[in-house]
C-alpha cells in the first residue's frame, strides 16, 4: 500500500502535465521511499522504469536493451543488445516521438559507476534529440553525495539541465502514523519514536499485531527486519563502517562537541570532522546551532534518525540477550522502562513539526518564519537554561515547551516558560505553546483563555495535523 507523498506526486504529475521534455531529478536517502513514489506516479502512464543494480557496463546495458526493445519493439527481432548506450538512447529519442512517455533510471549511481561516461552521452541527447519530445527523463538515487556533486553539482555534464529537482525525505510524525491506522495516539508516537520517518521500517513494524509487538519482532529477534539495519547501512555507504559506528556510539552516548568526540574516538579533530560531515550527508547526524545565535562554538552534534538514535540506546547493551532468545524480556524489562524518556526528545522534534505545519496553513496567531531549539545562560539569573523551541517574525515570537509525561501539565510549567522568555527582550507580542501527551490541569487551562497561550495534546496534533 502507498501512502502519504501527496505534495510530491502533485509536483510531479504537474511537470508531467507541461508540454515538451521534461528532466527530472530524485533524490534521498535509502530506505525513504523514492523507488516506491516512482511507482506509484508511473504506473497509470506510458513509461519504462529501469531500475539499476551494481554490475559491469555490458550487463546493465544488456538490461537496460531488453526493457527499452520490450515496450518500443520496433527493432527487436533486429538485435537484441544496443551496441551502446549512445545507441540506445538515440533510438529511444526516435520512438518517443511526441507522446508522453517516462524513462525513469532508479540508482543512477550504479550505472555510473560501471560506465563514467555515461552522463556525457546522456547530456548530448539531452541538449538535442530530447527536446523534440515529450518524454519525462527521472535520475534517481539513494547516493547523496554522488546526486548532489556528480549529477547537480556545477561540475557534472548534467549541470543546469534539470527542470526540477526533488528530495526526498523521511516522513514527519503525521504522516508516519498513517501506517497505524488502528493504533492508538500515544503508539503512533511510539512508532515514530522507534522509526522515525522512514516507510521501509514503519512499514515492518506495521505488519504486526501492535506496535509493541512489531517493535519485538524488527528489534529484539535475531531474525528481525531491523535488529542489523544501522551497520548494515553504514556497510553500504561507507567505506570505513567500523570507525562510524564508533562515532555514532559516542554520539548516542551524550557526546554532542567536537572535541568530546574526537576524545572519545581516538580520532583527531580535523579527521573527525570529516567523517561527521559525511554522516550528515546522510542526513543520520545534524548538527545545531542554539536558536538565533550563529557561532560555530555554540553548534552539537546530534542524531537525526529516530531509528538510529532508538537502535544505539537499545540494541548494542542488550545483544547477549537477544541471542539467547530473550528478546521478548528485555523489551519489557530493560526498554519500555525507558522508553519514555527517549520518545520524549523525539515528541519534542514532532511538535515543532506540528507547528510548521499550522504555519503553513496559516493556522497560528502569525506567520513565522524561522524555528529551532534553544539553550544558553540566562542573562538575568546566570543559569544554564532551554527551551524547547521558538519560533518568530519580527517582533513576533512563539516560546513552546513539550511534555511526554503521563501526568497533566500544570499550571506552573507556562509560567517556568513564561519567565525564561524574560530572556529574549526584544519581543513585543509573545505567545506560548503547550505541548502534552496527557492533557491539561484545570488551572493551566483557565489561564489560556486571554488568547496568548495555546494548550496542543495528542488529539490535535494527529487530528488536526494537516491544518485541517
Amino acid at each position: 500500500m502507498f501512502l502519504g507523498r501527496e505534495n510530491e506526486l502533485k509536483e510531479l504529475n504537474r511537470l508531467y502535465g507541461n508540454k515538451g521534455f521534461q528532466f527530472i531529478i530524485i533524490y534521498g536517502r535509502r530506505r525513504v521511499g523514492k523507488t516506491a513514489l516512482i511507482a506509484e506516479f508511473v504506473k497509470d502512464k506510458e513509461h519504462v522504469f529501469y531500475i539499476s543494480i551494481e554490475r559491469n557496463d555490458k550487463e546493465a546495458l544488456a538490461d537496460f536493451s531488453a526493457q527499452i526493445l520490450n515496450y518500443f519493439p520496433l527493432a527487436k527481432s533486429m538485435l537484441d543488445v544496443f551496441p551502446s548506450w549512445d545507441k540506445a538512447f538515440a533510438y529511444i529519442a526516435e520512438q518517443a516521438g511526441k507522446q508522453s512517455f517516462i524513462l525513469a533510471i532508479d540508482e543512477y549511481p550504479y550505472l555510473a559507476s560501471g560506465n563514467p561516461s555515461i552522463s556525457s552521452i546522456l547530456q548530448k541527447y539531452i541538449d538535442t534529440s530530447f527536446q523534440s519530445t515529450n518524454m519525462t527523463l527521472i535520475l534517481c538515487g539513494s547516493s547523496m553525495n554522488f546526486m548532489k556533486n556528480q549529477v547537480l553539482g556545477y561540475k557534472s555534464p548534467l549541470y543546469g539541465r534539470r527542470t526540477a529537482q526533488l528530495e526526498i525525505t523521511p516522513f514527519d510524525y503525521y504522516d508516519a502514523g498513517s501506517f497505524f491506522p488502528q493504533a492508538s495516539l500515544t503508539d503512533k508516537m511510539l512508532a515514530y519514536a522507534v522509526c522515525g520517518g522512514i516507510p521501509q521500517y514503519l512499514n515492518a513494524v506495521a505488519q504486526h499485531g501492535s506496535v509493541q509487538e512489531g517493535i519485538y519482532e524488527c528489534f529484539f529477534k535475531k531474525s528481525g527486519a531491523l535488529y542489523e539495519e544501522p551497520e548494515n547501512l553504514l556497510k553500504q555507504e561507507l567505506r570505513e563502517p567500523a570507525v562510524y559506528n564508533t562515532l555514532i556510539t559516542s554520539i548516542a552516548g551524550g557526546s554532542s562537541k567536537l572535541n568530546d568526540i574526537s576524545t572519545k574516538t581516538g580520532e583527531e579533530n580535523k579527521k573527525c570532522a570529516k567523517y561527521l560531515k559525511s554522516l550528515m550527508d546522510l542526513q543520520i547526524i545534524h548538527r545545531e546551532q542554539p536558536y538565533g545565535i550563529k557561532k560555530e562554538r555554540n553548534g552539537i552534534y546530534a542524531l537525526s534518525d529516530n531509528m538510529f538514535r532508538f537502535w544505539y540506546r537499545f540494541i548494542p547493551k542488550n545483544v547477549t540477550g537477544i541471542e539467547m532468545g530473550l528478546g521478548k524480556q528485555v523489551l519489557a524489562e530493560r526498554v519500555m522502562p525507558e522508553i519514555t524518556a527517549h520518545t520524549g526528545r523525539v515528541f519534542e522534534d514532532a511538535c515543532r513539526d506540528y507547528m510548521k505545519r499550522m504555519n503553513k496553513n496559516q493556522c497560528l496567531p502569525f506567520t513565522f518564519y524561522d524555528i529551532g531549539r534553544w539553550w544558553g545562560t540566562n542573562v538575568n539569573t546566570k543559569s544554564q537554561e532551554e527551551i524547547d523551541f521558538i519560533a518568530d517574525a519580527d517582533e513576533k515570537a512563539i516560546f513552546g515547551e513539550c511534555k511526554w509525561q503521563n501526568a497533566e501539565v500544570r499550571l506552573d510549567v507556562l509560567q517556568n516558560l513564561q519567565r525564561k522568555s524574560a530572556i529574549f527582550s526584544g519581543y513585543t507580542d509573545k505567545h506560548y505553546f503547550i505541548f502534552s501527551k496527557s492533557g491539561f490541569h484545570g488551572l493551566l487551562k483557565d489561564d489560556s483563555a486571554d488568547g496568548h497561550v495555546h494548550l496542543v495534546d495528542l488529539g490535535m496534533m494527529y487530528g488536526g495535523g494537516d491544518g485541517a
